[in-house]
């Protein structure tokens, strides 16, 4: 299937139901998928083979998706946060193109081969022109490319993530019922354009026929605020979000009375983090989505219902699946494999691997599907015999202390419990006598205290000694890119200069 003719199927299906914008005004889905049709047409004869976005948030973002797809061009949205010279270089790497940009991006890009620019307000304007012809919404092949997706790697070149049409439709078609929102759900979108959650968010909400409302960027009073002032039912955040949209509501006492759902991905959600969300919002029925850029977004869901058990329960090993991402989809097979690619015994760690129509695994240039269809995802993990999947981070973030080989995720959630810590990470740095030796990165809530020792006795006692920290920093903050995933090789470094002789 190609993201056209879902597409038409909203048009056709929900017809006036308002689909994007506010509930006054907002665009209904036959106007979405004109609008796209339009831009089709129009795209199709810009320069260059792909559609590229270096701006914000905006109701730009569905148009061009779907525009680009009836174009029979790629979408590029590229991350406008980088530098000047990184973004020039990733312009570079999608010319020939047409760039759509936001405000300032062209002083930034400067003159560019072979790239064509028009801003959003003229995207629009090519939208709403009547006098335009319409592309053809069922004409596109499910094998051509739907988006491309650079990696936000912390080192070297970063790669293009290939998602085809067939791999995106799969996605939502397996998990999204057609038409099944009700007329009064709405979400908020605030992650970047150029994250897949972004992507997602955009097709599920018109497969599905839920409203959606953009933010530019987030910003946590502005999200609450425009969470009551707009009724959303319905949000995905990043770890991070999640915890000061929390610190908002708890202190003006407001709550989100219109919020049905929230799910969260896009890195590990401290379990503390999530068990003071359960308590604040009581009412709100959370989802725990685990998935990557090449999976097409999700592969594991912990729903609403293992939340609750999970939170209520004595059991350590029902609590403890509140710190996992559920069970993997339907859809889906996922297995663990040690370094030779064999499958493990349940309850063992390895490599978490991955087989289905969503699953990309392909870089511009190069398939990463080895064995059949299966995609190594170089994250570590372990299925347990209910089959929740628990994740312990990326295998390279492995530390190597003594020839032994340590999860700085397990380390990680031991400090979180400890009293005062508002957020930790670990990772392994030079040891002439270990190889690698433990330190950790400390954030204190406000006005809280304790010691670098204390905390040591507190791993110590939960775990044992190899895997103390043997050096802890505090710090106001912790380096998190823009979609709050960790930085662990920028933390890496920085501990690395503080502790390394």
């Amino acid at each position: 299937m190609h993201l056209g003719m879902l597409l038409e199927m909203a048009g056709d299906g929900l017809g006036d139901r308002i689909v994007i914008g506010s509930r006054e005004g907002g665009l209904t889905a036959a106007g979405l998928a004109v609008r796209a049709r339009r831009l089709g047409a129009q795209l199709a004869g810009r320069h260059g083979e792909r559609i590229a976005l270096v701006d914000l948030n905006s109701e730009a973002v569905p148009l061009l998706l779907f525009g680009s797809a009836i174009a029979g061009k790629p979408f590029v949205p590229i991350n406008y946060r980088l530098t000047d010279d990184q973004l020039r270089a990733i312009v570079a790497r999608t010319a020939p193109a047409t760039i759509v940009v936001g405000e300032g991006v062209a002083e930034r890009l400067g003159p560019m081969d072979d790239v064509e620019l028009i801003t959003r307000d003229e995207l629009l304007a090519m939208a709403d022109d009547e006098s335009s012809e319409e592309g053809d919404g069922y004409a596109g092949d499910p094998d051509d490319i739907a988006v491309l997706l650079f990696t936000s790697g912390t080192t070297g070149e970063p790669k293009a993530a290939v998602l085809r049409h067939k791999n995106l439709a799969s996605y939502i078609v397996s998990t999204i019922e057609f038409a099944g929102a009700g007329e009064d759900e709405c979400a908020i979108v605030s992650v970047p354009p150029y994250h897949i959650a972004g992507i997602s968010a955009a097709l599920s909400a018109t497969y599905g026929g839920r409203r959606v409302v953009h933010l530019e960027a987030f910003e946590p009073k502005e999200w609450v605020d425009t969470v009551r002032a707009e009724g959303v039912t319905h949000a995905m955040v990043v770890p991070t979000m999640l915890g000061r949209i929390l610190d908002v509501i708890e202190a003006d006492g407001g709550g989100l009375p219109s919020m049905r759902s929230m799910s969260y991905g896009g890195g590990p959600m401290p379990v503390p983090v999530i068990e003071r969300a359960m308590r604040l919002l009581p009412d709100v029925a959370f989802v725990n989505a685990y998935g990557l850029t090449e999976t097409s977004s999700t592969i594991a869901l912990l729903g609403p219902d293992d939340h609750r058990a999970a939170f209520a329960s004595d059991d350590p090993a029902v609590r403890a699946r509140l710190g996992s991402v559920g069970q993997p989809l339907p859809t889906l097979e996922v297995s663990i494999r040690d370094a030779d690619g064999q499958p493990v015994p349940t309850g063992e760690r390895g490599e978490i691997w991955v087989r289905g129509e969503q699953v990309s695994g392909e870089y511009l240039g190069r398939s990463q599907l080895v064995d059949d269809g299966w995609f190594p995802t170089r994250d570590a993990g372990v299925l347990d015999e209910a089959g929740y999947l628990f994740v312990h981070g990326r295998l390279d973030d492995v530390i190597v202390r003594g020839g032994e080989n340590l999860s700085p995720g397990e380390i990680e959630e031991v400090l979180l419990t400890a009293p005062g810590v508002d957020q930790a990470a670990v990772v392994g740095i030079p040891s002439t006598e270990w190889g690698e030796q433990v330190v950790a990165a400390v954030v204190l809530h406000p006005g809280e205290t304790i010691s670098e020792a204390e905390l040591q006795d507190h791993v110590r006692t939960q775990l044992r000694s190899t895997k103390t920290p043997e050096h802890i920093q505090f710090r106001q903050e912790l380096p998190f890119n823009e979609t709050g995933k960790l930085l662990r090789r920028v933390l890496r470094d920085e501990l690395t200069s503080e502790f390394t002789p």
